[in-house]
């Protein structure tokens, strides 16, 4: 089942939204494989610090985030990927490495990649290993009212 607290909040704004479920999978590629959305078009949340605050930043699977430019967009001196071990405790009803880009619900700065945008739908994890989640992603850009910018690089 999706993240109670995400499926909740989606409800309670009238977001339309559908749930795939897939085949465990753990990493973004084995994800947008499993559910058969090309890599471009599938949403990878990766925590980061910022200063030492953590923060999302949202890149397409078939991409890396740019720390350096993450930094700069951020107005922050560094920018340094995290391991999950060390936020686990942040997302208590996520399974790790499976949290959706959405840190209004817990109380982290988002920042999107401009490639996000682009596209009609956004296709995310839904705080689980089984399940994604698939929305507009105009919808997504007003709830979560993320930073956009460049801030991913090719793998």
């Amino acid at each position: 089942m999706p993240v109670k607290k995400l499926v909740a909040y989606l409800d309670r704004n009238q977001v339309k939204y559908s749930t795939i479920n897939h085949s465990p999978a753990y990493t973004a590629r084995e994800v947008a494989a499993s559910t058969l959305v090309p890599r471009r078009e599938f949403a990878k949340t990766v925590v980061v610090t910022l200063d030492e605050r953590p923060a999302m930043a949202v890149v397409p699977a078939s991409r890396h985030v740019d720390l350096d430019a993450l930094a700069a967009l951020a107005g922050a001196g560094r920018a340094e990927l995290e391991d999950e071990s060390r936020f686990a405790d942040e997302f208590p009803d996520c399974d790790p490495g499976a949290m959706p880009p959405f840190g209004n619900l817990y109380d982290m700065p988002v920042y999107v990649d401009t490639m996000i945008r682009e596209d009609d739908d956004i296709v995310f994890n839904a705080g689980t290993h089984t399940q994604v989640i698939r929305m507009s992603s105009a919808d997504f850009m007003e709830l979560v009212g993320p930073k956009v910018g460049d801030i991913s690089v090719k793998e």
